[in-house]
């Protein structure tokens, strides 16, 4: 889900050799607001600056100086017309490279508009003559923070059929494969690569998993999208409403299966488990810190 963003490598900065790299200080980020991420961004020493995707005056201004960019648009209207105004003032910087944040099932054909979108933006970065990687990310293991209230409450509720198969991956593991994509840009120019997690689960399998590294017993429910949109106080967001009444299909079609060997090829490390992800975020389950083995 997230917020509107872009980050920029600025001009004039050494980029070290791998891995020694300091990207968040050669970094810039574009952010709609002043508030607890953007004070992050700014602690991990990246450059923050206000403005809007959707307006080009804003996306120039970002873009002023920089050598290459990400793009990364939210589920919401007006991605296309975003992608349009970004590969501009790409081309007009003479950007070396954009990483372009896509959709695992990414297609012209897509039954979510959202997804079908990404498709289009894909194709307008290339129509741009920009060099530009796409990143095509499956389910990101965040959603199991999305549903951490219902975990306290003793639930395990998910807006996806139990039987559906995916391969959860990690924001994190996403970022450093785009990191590591920024610092060999004519390596990677050109290329698609679908990223997800280490292993795959159906979702019964996944919310077994989450109940054996939490030590409690909740067995799966489905509920509706708009139970689980009303439960992260989004029950209004129509655009978010059709996408995830679409994601289910393409789930329940095997669009999200599989596991791809992209995101550990680039970046040199393993991948972060579903265990891991739990244990770094156990204070939301309403867990305390792990014990350390003796």
């Amino acid at each position: 889900m997230g917020r509107q963003t872009a980050a920029a490598a600025r001009q004039g900065k050494k980029v070290m050799s791998e891995p020694e790299v300091d990207y968040a200080a050669v970094f810039r980020a574009l952010v709609r607001k002043d508030d607890a991420r953007a004070q992050e961004l700014r602690e991990a020493g990246a450059e923050v600056v206000f403005g809007d995707l959707l307006n080009l005056r804003d996306v120039r201004a970002a873009l002023d100086g920089v050598q290459r960019a990400h793009f990364n648009y939210p589920v919401a209207d007006g991605l296309v017309e975003a992608a349009v105004m970004f590969a501009q003032a790409a081309k007009e910087q003479k950007l070396e490279l954009i990483v372009n944040m896509s959709h695992f099932q990414s297609r012209p054909v897509a039954r979510s508009k959202t997804t079908q979108n990404h498709w289009l933006a894909e194709q307008v970065f290339d129509w741009s003559g920009v060099p530009t990687t796409h990143l095509r990310p499956t389910v990101f293991a965040q959603w199991l923070l999305y549903i951490s209230g219902f975990i306290r409450n003793g639930r395990y509720a998910m807006p996806f059929n139990r039987d559906s198969r995916v391969a959860p991956i990690a924001g994190r593991d996403v970022a450093l494969t785009a990191a590591k994509i920024f610092a060999s840009p004519e390596k990677h120019a050109g290329q698609t690569y679908r990223l997800t997690g280490p292993v795959e689960y159906s979702h019964q399998e996944l919310a077994a998993e989450v109940c054996r590294v939490l030590g409690k017993d909740l067995p799966f429910e489905q509920i509706t999208v708009s139970t689980f949109l009303e439960s992260i106080g989004l029950l209004n967001d129509t655009a978010k409403l059709k996408h995830f009444e679409a994601m289910i299909i393409d789930q329940q079609e095997g669009l999200l299966a599989g596991v791809s060997d992209a995101a550990p090829n680039i970046t040199g490390q393993p991948l972060v488990t579903v265990e891991e992800f739990i244990n770094e975020n156990r204070s939301a389950f309403g867990l305390g810190p792990a014990k350390s083995a003796s």
